[in-house]
């Protein structure tokens, strides 16, 4: 039998309240229930720049949170992926804003995917602002553009690479 999983995250930057935790923790005894992990940041991760390298979440986060749900067998995940959409939903008031940032590693789907152009070869810059500003923050147009200087074809692409940001 196959085992699946699904994933998201969050990063911190304000301290989730101990009230707060309290019911963040009630979560954790309805049916799909998943795990959370805490990755701590901060330290020397603070004295980088945000434009110095493609991860941009630096000064300021606490940490970051990985959600993550298991099943097994196919059509099984109802009641983990419910549990997660609604425990993601939830957690919107504790974590950063405008936007919701998410950490590249853990693709996540659900917040967008690429669009190919009319031509259908390329995705467009334009699609990918969904979720490249969330994962990049202010260097996804960075990316994109040299996205475009050394791939303008967007030969090496998936559902959420950085598209050629083409003028």
């Amino acid at each position: 039998m196959s085992i699946f999983t699904k994933g998201k995250s969050d990063y911190v930057r304000t301290a989730i309240s101990r009230d707060a935790w309290k019911s963040i923790f009630s979560w954790f005894a309805m049916n799909g229930s998943g795990l959370i992990m805490l990755e701590p940041h901060s330290g020397f991760m603070d004295t980088v720049p945000a434009a110095a390298t493609p991860y941009p979440h630096r000064c300021g986060v606490l940490y970051i949170i990985q959600y993550i749900v298991f099943w097994q067998g196919d059509g099984g995940g109802a009641p983990a992926t419910t549990w997660l959409a609604k425990l993601y939903d939830f957690m919107r008031h504790h974590v950063s804003k405008k936007p919701r940032q998410a950490y590249v590693n853990f693709r996540d789907l659900d917040i967008g995917q690429n669009l190919a152009a009319v031509d259908g070869n390329v995705s467009t810059f334009e699609s990918g602002k969904a979720w490249g500003e969330r994962y990049f923050m202010g260097n996804y147009h960075r990316l994109a553009s040299v996205k475009a200087a050394v791939d303008p074809t967007d030969y090496f692409r998936n559902e959420q690479s950085v598209p050629p940001f083409l003028q």
